[in-house]
């Protein structure tokens, strides 16, 4: 058991800290925690790496500081969910379930929210590399880090310029690309079509080429390290005196100092238990892998014309991307695979592969697209989810801002945009 002197000149105390959910926030939280010198358990009724964290696009996109809530959003979406080539969906059985949150999404597609919101963002991916360089150093597992040029392709110039508010904000972020056109981007990726005629590449960025395996083995090497992996269920919580005492889980009680929920969309339960009704949506992600493919990009490339990013992976050449709006419940959809397939060939016409592996999975979507990272009150109940579609990205900073939180050892940065109780004022 590792201990931690909490106060310069107080007594030796040990933490027990509980991190529920074994994604890459959970993990990274779990290994800065007990580089402090917590005593964590790791709790998740699945095995580390399994859920949201195995299926994205594998980027770490530091210039990822635009939401999806940009103006002109609201008069915009009815028009793109009834385009078969727009990135967008939506299962109508369930809208009357989303009306609540779809109302609060968009009533901040304004430029006041959407600056607000990319400001918030900033802090938590502009560094990204950094943060996973700084994850893994001592661990063995740096090669799991790859560096690398993320490319945005356009068709043309005008398609570029039509996203002039996004590049602005990712200019204001400290992030300006470098544009390649004509014949040069064919020399820079040769596996691109000829429909594409502009690259934005992004410099000092990079990617993971299997984020599924990276999370376990982050989550491994904690375990090595002492800490607790917990294959159970959470139930519901002890509050004694309005402090944590314990989980109980599937498993048995665990009794513990403080417990932190990094469990993306499945934390909204579990706040409901704890009197806070968050805001928070399922937006259903699609991934298709081109097993053992050739004919694909060299490097994290987003086709601009279809939003999704092909990233080059251990598997093959994963496709991710699509938004639909669904819930948990149902089974993936046909349409968006076959859309995601679509653009795929288009934007790769030599792309080959040997089979290929479809996946549906779910980012934690808050209304106002920035995460929940803080105590809720004084209750030692700590939050870190939320993350939308920069989990991967922004997991090894949160994990480090949460963990310095609950160690008495906060940061300079301001946490207040990611305040867990912002929802219920007012």
């Amino acid at each position: 058991m590792q201990i931690c002197p909490l106060l310069s000149n107080g007594p030796v105390v040990t933490r027990h800290v509980v991190v529920v959910g074994a994604g890459i926030v959970g993990v990274s939280s779990a290994i800065w925690l007990q580089r402090a010198g917590a005593q964590v358990t790791i709790i998740d009724r699945a095995e580390p790496g399994k859920g949201t964290s195995h299926g994205n696009a594998g980027v770490l996109a530091a210039c990822a500081v635009a939401p999806v809530t940009a103006p002109g959003l609201r008069t915009k979406a009815p028009m793109m969910l009834m385009h078969p080539d727009v990135p967008l969906y939506l299962r109508l059985s369930y809208l009357p379930r989303l009306v609540p949150w779809l109302g609060k999404y968009l009533s901040v597609a304004n430029d006041a929210d959407t600056r607000r919101i990319s400001a918030g963002l900033a802090p938590i991916v502009s560094d990204s590399v950094d943060q996973h360089n700084s994850l893994t150093a001592d661990l063995g597992l740096s090669d799991w880090v790859t560096d690398s040029d993320y490319v945005f392709a356009y068709r043309n110039r005008t398609a570029f310029d039509a996203e002039a508010y996004t590049w602005a904000l990712r200019a204001q972020a400290g992030f300006t690309p470098e544009l390649i056109s004509g014949s040069a981007v064919r020399d820079y990726e040769p596996a691109l079509g000829g429909d594409i005629t502009l690259l934005a590449t992004m410099k000092d960025h990079g990617f993971i080429r299997d984020p599924g395996g990276y999370v376990a083995a982050l989550a491994q090497a904690f375990a090595k390290g002492g800490g607790a992996v917990m294959q159970a269920e959470v139930k519901d919580f002890d509050l004694t005196g309005g402090t944590i005492t314990a989980v109980h889980t599937s498993q048995g009680a665990v009794t513990c100092d403080d417990i932190m929920l990094a469990t993306g969309v499945w934390s909204k339960p579990l706040m409901a238990k704890l009197g806070l009704n968050v805001p928070l949506e399922s937006e259903r992600g699609y991934h298709i892998i081109f097993k053992d493919a050739t004919g694909g990009p060299s490097r994290p490339t987003m086709i601009a014309s279809g939003k999704f990013v092909a990233t080059p992976m251990t598997q093959g050449l994963r496709c991710a991307g699509i938004l639909e709006f669904g819930g948990l419940d149902a089974g993936p959809s046909k349409a968006p695979l076959a859309l995601l397939r679509r653009q795929a060939k288009a934007a790769f016409p030599n792309l080959t592969a040997t089979s290929e592996v479809e996946w549906l999975g779910h980012r934690p979507a808050p209304s106002d697209s920035l995460p929940l990272i803080g105590q809720i009150g004084t209750s030692r109940v700590y939050t870190a989810f939320g993350h939308h579609h920069i989990g991967l990205t922004g997991g090894p900073k949160t994990g480090r801002l949460i963990a310095g939180l609950i160690m008495g050892h906060p940061s300079n940065t301001d946490m207040q945009p990611y305040a867990p109780q912002r929802f219920s004022k007012g």
